[in-house]
Formats: structure tokens, sequence, C-alpha cells
């Protein structure tokens, strides 16, 4: 990812994160510019899996549901474990981040490769430790990548819907 520019918000639920990505849909947002980064681990004993095969993802456990709409709508898709996070599911162009994340992180003060990721795309130190404790949380971010006027146009549809959304910029 090239651009510096991010616009993050935090839902409690998969539901809420999931209106908020079909609002903007509706709204004629550019899907290719929306991530969406959660948990997903408690299937008790219910098998957990994940696969791509050519345009068609699938994925089981508690909100394979959630996950498989996602996949449909945002761009790639990814399964991580990340020691000091556990298991995260990712949605969008995100990925891209996690994986230099993952090549850097000792690189970036410290910081695990969900932290490096965030930091590679502008955001400050200390909203990347808010975000990773939401993320442990289980609760999901969705991050809207792009130009100022596009990240503010998605803040504006997700206010609406009574959502912060916090602006980070270079």
């Amino acid at each position: 990812m090239t651009q510096k520019n991010a616009g993050i918000a935090t839902f409690n639920t998969h539901i809420e994160a999931e209106e908020a990505v079909k609002e903007l849909q509706k709204s004629g947002f550019n899907m290719k510019e929306l991530s969406i980064i959660g948990k997903d681990y408690h299937t008790e004993e219910d098998v957990v899996g994940y696969y791509n095969m050519g345009d068609r993802v699938k994925k089981w456990g508690k909100l394979g549901a959630f996950w498989g709409g996602l996949f449909g709508l945002l761009f790639g898709s990814a399964f991580f474990f990340i020691p000091g996070v556990g298991p995260i599911m990712i949605a969008g162009p995100f990925i891209s981040s996690i994986v230099g994340g993952l090549e850097g992180a000792v690189l970036v003060g410290g910081l695990d490769a969900l932290g490096a990721a965030l930091y590679s795309i502008g955001i400050p130190k200390d909203s990347i430790v808010n975000y990773e404790t939401s993320i442990r949380n289980e609760k999901f971010i969705l991050v809207v990548h792009g130009s100022l006027d596009e990240i503010n146009n998605a803040k504006n549809i997700l206010k609406g819907m009574g959502h912060e959304v916090q602006v980070h910029s270079a």
C-alpha cells in the first residue's frame, strides 16, 4: 500500500461491521478501498477451515457466513495467527500491509506484525495499541484506504450510522 491515509472504525460485533460495509457499498464507496480485521476462533467443537478456489472463498466457523459475505464484497482475504494477538481474519487490501509487517515488525520499534502493518499505513503508535487491544477483545476494525476526501466521505456515512471514524493521514 502506497497511500498513507486511513480512516479506522471499531465495531463491537460482526453485525455492526457488516452493516457498515454494506452501507458504504450502497453509497457507492469503492469496495477495493476497504479492509476489515477481526478474530473468529470461538468454534467450540466445530471444524474451522478457510480456502480459496479461484473466485470462490469458503470459510467455516462460528462467523463463517459473516466472513464469507465480506470475502465476496472486499478485495482479497487471509487468515493469520499473530503471537500476542491470536488468529485473525482479514479481508481487503490491508493484507499486503500485514505481509510487509511480518517481514519488518522488528524494524518498527518492536511492534508485532499487526502493529507494524498499521504503522506502515500511517497509524501513530499510540493509536496502534488501542486497535490491537480492540482486536484482542474480539472487536472488528474497518480500515478505509484512500484520499482524504474519500476517507472523509466514508467517515460521514458511518457517522450517520452512529459510528466514529478516526482519520489518520501522513
